[in-house]
């Protein structure tokens, strides 16, 4: 009967960490979720995922002076960009548009998405994604 009891709290405490790692991996996977379904439904809609394709990507920024900055910086990367005023934010009035050609890979897209995050908020301003515009062609 002892036996019985350790076996079944042995199984408990290895279920548990089971279940908190599954929860662990989920976490991580929650940010590049929209980043693969995003993809994911372009290639169904017939987009060729080794095409390049023209993605837009937006950061939201607290001035135009950081907004101006940013954007030179990102056209020295190679990206189009814009600077645009959004009337309808106070917190980030301006929001910096950037195109960029490139196929549909999830891990680049991540890796562009996770850098534009991180000097947008090292900047005070916001990521807010990207979006595929027009495909390009050749």
């Amino acid at each position: 009967m002892k036996w019985f009891i350790l076996l079944l709290a042995v199984g408990g405490v290895l279920a548990l960490g089971r279940i908190l790692l599954s929860l662990r991996q989920l976490k991580n996977q929650r940010t590049d979720d929209w980043d693969t379904k995003l993809i994911e439904r372009l290639r169904r809609s017939g987009a060729d995922p080794f095409k390049p394709h023209e993605l837009d990507f937006f950061i939201a920024l607290p001035s135009e002076e950081v907004a101006q900055r940013l954007a030179q910086r990102l056209a020295g990367e190679g990206f189009e960009v814009d600077v645009r005023p959004v009337a309808d934010s106070t917190d980030h009035p301006f929001s910096v548009h950037a195109m960029k050609a490139m196929p549909l890979s999830a891990h680049d897209i991540r890796e562009v998405s996770a850098r534009l995050r991180g000097i947008a908020e090292s900047s005070g301003g916001r990521y807010d994604g990207w979006a595929a515009s027009r495909r390009r062609e050749g």
